[in-house]
């Protein structure tokens, strides 16, 4: 088991690097913006499933690996960013449906998930950082190390799931104050879009590691 001292500290250094906005809170705040608090929260949660092969993957040496690997590490930034590009042009496509707007639900909760899952498990900086930070926190005499890392791997994934869910509401919330105006909405709509365009871009463009 981690240390309760290790453990106090990844958790309060994890708890500072999630509330910091970065790729997955983007991701976030452009689905929510673009439809709704429902899609947010339920992009949030498929996201933080996508992270499970790379806690897995760290916990039992892999993650080493592929960090490792430019090639491996290239291919799944450029599958991230181009997923996020693809989603981005369909919110703002799909901007003026009327229907997406009122209901917040543009596709089924399946498949909110499943795209949240694809944009979490395509994240080659969540491997690189499963592999810089958590066995830091390791103490090799408290058990298994593989135990330990997937103990700290889910306690980061809880805090970012609750951190990720609270921009989800906010945003999302924010943009059903807007709803009483379509064209502000269609406007918020091609925002969310936008944003994820823009994300994508600057995934697909930063240095091979990062």
């Amino acid at each position: 088991m981690v240390p309760w001292e290790h453990l106090t500290a990844f958790v309060v250094a994890s708890t500072v690097l999630v509330v910091i906005p970065g790729p997955s809170v983007l991701f976030v705040l452009g689905r929510s913006i673009a439809h709704g608090r429902r899609a947010g929260v339920l992009s949030v949660l498929g996201n933080t499933l996508g992270t499970v092969p790379a806690v897995l993957a760290v916990a039992f040496g892999v993650g080493a690996l592929v960090a490792a690997s430019v090639v491996a590490f290239t291919v799944l930034k450029l599958a991230g960013a181009a997923y996020l590009v693809w989603l981005g042009v369909q919110a703002v496509r799909h901007r003026h449906d009327r229907t997406a707007v009122s209901t917040g639900a543009p596709t089924g909760t399946g498949r909110l998930l499943r795209q949240g899952f694809v944009v979490g498990a395509t994240n080659p900086k969540t491997i690189a950082f499963f592999v810089a930070v958590l066995p830091q926190f390791v103490d090799p005499a408290a058990g298994p190390v593989w135990a330990q890392l997937l103990v700290l791997g889910v306690v980061f994934q809880l805090i970012a799931l609750a951190c990720d869910s609270t921009w989800a509401v906010a945003a999302g919330t924010a943009r059903a104050w807007f709803a009483r105006s379509p064209r502000r909405v269609s406007t918020l709509s091609a925002t969310g879009g936008v944003m994820m365009i823009g994300l994508g871009g600057s995934l697909a463009l930063s240095g091979s590691k990062a």
